[in-house]
């Protein structure tokens, strides 16, 4: 048996999370239930959008690491790297948090 959360539950108490430490947080795309990758997308009050994955590490850990961030002056290529990344692999969940300090949110997740 895999000790892995489930991807559904993960979301959800991703969610719960946000919401606990004064943030907001919606599903932007839902993906396979149980096994679905998961990523974050992290505001600052509606701007600054990153994109936090999990990357396996060689001690067996899997962070969420930043990946993307936005581009100001050209704020349209985050969204359609995001539809890219669905399109690849519609298994994808994608949620976003609204909230300050998101790094300090992404070190509470468990790793």
């Amino acid at each position: 048996m895999s000790e892995r959360l489930p991807a559904h539950l993960e979301v959800a108490s991703l969610r719960r999370l946000a919401e606990a430490n004064g943030g907001q947080a919606m599903v932007l795309a839902r993906g396979e239930r149980d096994a679905g990758t998961v990523l974050v997308v992290t505001l600052d009050r509606g701007a600054d959008a990153r994109l936090f994955e999990r990357m396996p590490q060689l001690d067996g850990t899997r962070p969420f690491i930043a990946t993307k961030s936005q581009d100001a002056e050209k704020p349209e290529e985050f969204d359609e790297y995001l539809d890219r990344r669905r399109r690849q692999d519609p298994d994808i969940w994608i949620l976003e948090v609204d909230i300050a300090d998101a790094e300090r949110f992404i070190a509470l997740l468990p790793r």
